[in-house]
């Protein structure tokens, strides 16, 4: 590994991960112009946004099979291309179709950069992987971050949305020209044989990790989905509670090592259900100020949550190589897609029985947004069960783990 300069294929990996953080968030600012200015209704805005969530899964199960024989180069060389092509689409598009089309691309690019990074990480960082998946995924909160702030002023400025979606070919830019130019490195500390890949899935405790994937991922990502709709009426401004909860996400990543080191990841993953499990119970009672202590805690709690179910996939199951490290993220993205609809249509059927039950305007949302959130609970306490359960066994575990250095 003497040519590869290890630092810089890290921000590669990094600078490309900024970029998929900011399509989420910079869609999600941009959806109702998108709506005033091509006519289009919000069930097909709907629509739009369901593609960004079937091609993350579909490129990370892709990108799974194919590690192995094309490498992380070229799979960051297809994020890259798929990247420029939605990006520029996104900003000719002429409706409803290219929308769609434009969507699927930067969807699919966003998967490619997950299936490429998470198995080229671990193999660089063998000794210290979950603790470098976490600081890779800082950049994910980090790049929310910098996406909602980049919409949120330009929106303000009465800028077109074209001019926000092309703010994102700048990182997308740079992270070009680091790949091109960089040497990467060769697997060397993982299984790179798919077929033993493949034969490893069938492993009770990759099977069982697949289910609290799907779990961990909903228990994250739906109530961030629903946030200003569940929030923004209940006196607290979602943009705020967004920074809020993202920023201390990526503080949490970043100085994930320790934590790990002392608590390992069977530990860090119960501790994480335990606490998302109260703040979203915190979060449905909640009134005022007290919102932003329940949107603090939740952060907290589910701030590890993904990639500590990535690293743990890769010390504990490591035969299944950077098929199961993809293979568990498409099953998180694609479990989020299935339940965003469901609580999407919940969220109205509570609003109508709100109002029937004789509360008007944004009493009625306030009082439908916790009562969602008070069905969402039920997902974190599963996970308390179940990492409760790998805690009880986690020697029988820690035998098949992957040796990881004691300290960084």
């Amino acid at each position: 590994m003497e040519q590869i300069n290890k630092s810089k294929v890290f921000l590669a990996a990094c600078m490309a991960l900024i970029v998929t953080s900011m399509t989420f968030a910079i869609r999600a600012g941009i959806l109702t112009q998108l709506g005033e200015d091509f006519g289009i209704t919000n069930q097909e805005l709907g629509w739009i946004n369901s593609m960004a969530f079937l091609g993350f899964p579909l490129a990370m199960l892709l990108g799974g099979l194919l590690f192995n024989s094309l490498g992380a180069k070229k799979l960051l060389i297809v994020a890259f291309v798929c990247h420029l092509l939605g990006l520029v689409l996104t900003i000719f598009a002429g409706g409803f179709w290219t929308l769609i089309i434009s969507t699927f691309f930067i969807g699919f690019a966003n998967g490619s950069v997950e299936a490429a990074c998470n198995p080229m990480i671990a193999d660089m960082y063998t000794n210290n992987r979950t603790a470098m998946l976490n600081k890779f995924h800082v950049w994910f909160p980090g790049g929310l971050v910098i996406g909602s702030l980049v919409s949120k002023f330009m929106t303000d400025g009465g800028l077109n949305w074209q001019l926000q979606i092309a703010t994102m070919l700048i990182p997308t830019a740079i992270y070009g020209f680091l790949i091109f130019t960089q040497k990467f490195p060769q697997s060397e500390n993982i299984e790179s044989n798919t077929s033993s890949n493949i034969k490893a899935l069938a492993n009770p405790l990759f099977l069982f990790m697949m289910v609290c994937m799907t779990l961990t991922a909903t228990s994250e990502f739906i109530p961030q989905q629903w946030i200003e709709t569940i929030l923004g009426s209940s006196g607290a401004s979602p943009m705020l509670v967004l920074a809020l909860v993202t920023g201390i996400m990526a503080l949490g990543r970043f100085f994930a090592g320790p934590i790990i080191h002392r608590l390992n990841p069977i530990g860090v993953l119960l501790m994480s259900a335990i606490i998302t499990a109260t703040a979203i119970y915190f979060m449905s009672v909640a009134d005022g100020s007290m919102i932003y202590v329940a949107a603090a805690l939740f952060a907290l709690g589910v701030c590890y949550f993904w990639p500590t179910m990535i690293g743990f996939i890769s010390e504990y199951t490591p035969k299944t190589g950077a098929l199961g490290m993809s293979l568990v993220g498409g099953a998180g993205m694609f479990a989020t897609s299935i339940w965003n609809p469901i609580i999407g249509s919940r969220l109205d059927a509570e609003k109508e029985s709100a109002i029937a039950s004789g509360l008007v305007g944004k009493v009625a949302e306030v009082a439908a947004g916790k009562a969602v959130l008070g069905f969402m609970v039920y997902f974190p306490v599963a996970l308390i069960v179940l990492f409760g359960i790998l805690f009880v066994i986690r020697k029988k575990i820690e035998e098949k783990r992957v040796n990881q250095a004691a300290a960084h």
